[in-house]
């Protein structure tokens, strides 16, 4: 049994196995599952995967006018990582990434969804994730993305991304919306050569107008570091 003493040190919490974009502070813990929105979740979800090694599974519905198109996503991660699964209804995306996760041998595993789910799916996906630790090769980044600003029950963390693009200056803003362990926090995000990752927004002129948002990395549009 610890002492007063010992549960009142100084010393660092034990951490996890994560995925972090630049700074501790956006970290993604294995073998549990995070919520992802905004109009831009598709490109943070992309940017984290973009950090492991091994396939991505990336599970969807039939039939989405709005289907990920790997031609659009070639120049943050390559094309042929990426392994497609299409559900008829929403339970099936929900029961496929279980499935996924439970087998630990994908190190991501994305489900695109049109609406955030409720607490007992995302509960068993949980418990698929760290099923899948103990079983597979290696803990799982579970990811759901949900439209706007989210709001499944349960989840280790929430982040949007939004852009917030100026005149030939590409940025994002990330925000922490939930964390079991953290505060709401924002950063100015920016692609480099090692990825997604934290900014200075010195550069960014503030008396521009941002750019409208805009529906990419879908089979209607595949241009250069734009949203969806």
């Amino acid at each position: 049994m610890q002492t007063a003493a010992a549960l009142l040190s100084r010393r660092p919490h034990r951490r996890y196995p994560e995925v972090t974009l630049g700074d501790v502070e956006i970290a993604f813990r294995l073998g549990r599952v995070h919520e992802l929105c905004g109009p831009a979740r598709r490109t943070l979800a992309l940017a984290c995967a973009a950090r492991l090694e091994g396939p991505v599974v990336w599970i969807s519905q039939t039939n989405r006018a709005d289907a990920l198109c790997p031609d659009g996503v070639a120049d943050l991660i390559p094309p042929g990582k990426l392994l497609f699964v299409a559900a008829n209804k929403r339970d099936d995306v929900l029961w496929a990434m279980e499935e996924s996760l439970r087998d630990g041998r994908a190190p991501t595993v994305i489900a695109d969804l049109s609406a955030p789910p409720p607490m007992v799916p995302v509960r068993r996906l949980h418990l698929a994730a760290e099923a899948g630790s103990g079983a597979g090769v290696c803990q799982p980044l579970a990811l759901l993305l949900t439209p706007e600003d989210g709001g499944a029950p349960g989840i280790e963390t929430r982040w949007s991304l939004h852009p917030a693009h100026h005149t030939g200056v590409n940025r994002w803003r990330l925000n922490r919306l939930r964390a079991r362990m953290a505060p709401p926090r924002q950063w100015m995000m920016a692609f480099s050569n090692s990825g997604l990752a934290p900014c200075s927004d010195i550069d960014t002129p503030q008396s521009a107008a941002p750019e409208p948002a805009r529906t990419p990395l879908s089979s209607r549009e595949t241009m250069r570091f734009e949203v969806s």
